[in-house]
C-alpha cells in the first residue's frame, strides 16, 4: 500500500503560486512543476493536479468549479431525496384509493 501524505492547504497555495511564479523561469508550466515538486516534496503529477484545480477554480481554465461541483453534489442528493418523497407518497395514495374501494358501504 502507498503512504498518503496529507499537505496543508496553505502548502498546496504556496506550492501553486511558486508554479506561476516560476513559470516565466521555466520553458514551460510542467518544468515548473517538476522542479518546485521537487523543492517541497511531493510528486510532479499531485502538484500537476493542484495547479489545474486552481486554474479551474479561478476561470482560466474550462471545467466546474470546486464551487459548482458541491453545489451540483447538493442539488443531485436533494433531487435524489425528493424522488424518494414522491414514490412513498405515490404508494400511499394508491393504498389508501385502494382501501376507499374495497371498503363495504353502509
Amino acid at each position: 500500500m502507498k503512504n498518503q501524505i496529507s499537505y496543508s492547504p496553505e502548502v498546496r497555495e504556496r506550492a501553486v503560486r511558486l508554479v506561476l511564479e516560476q513559470q516565466r523561469e521555466h520553458g514551460s508550466q510542467w518544468s515548473a512543476i517538476k522542479s518546485t515538486a521537487s523543492k517541497i516534496g511531493c510528486t510532479a503529477e499531485t502538484l500537476r493536479a493542484w495547479v489545474r484545480r486552481m486554474e479551474t477554480d479561478q476561470g482560466m481554465r474550462a471545467g466546474m468549479s470546486r464551487s459548482d461541483r458541491e453545489r451540483l453534489q447538493e442539488l443531485e442528493r436533494e433531487n435524489r431525496e425528493l424522488k424518494r418523497v414522491d414514490e412513498i407518497l405515490r404508494k400511499a395514495s394508491a393504498y389508501f384509493a385502494q382501501a376507499e374501494l374495497d371498503r363495504r358501504p353502509k
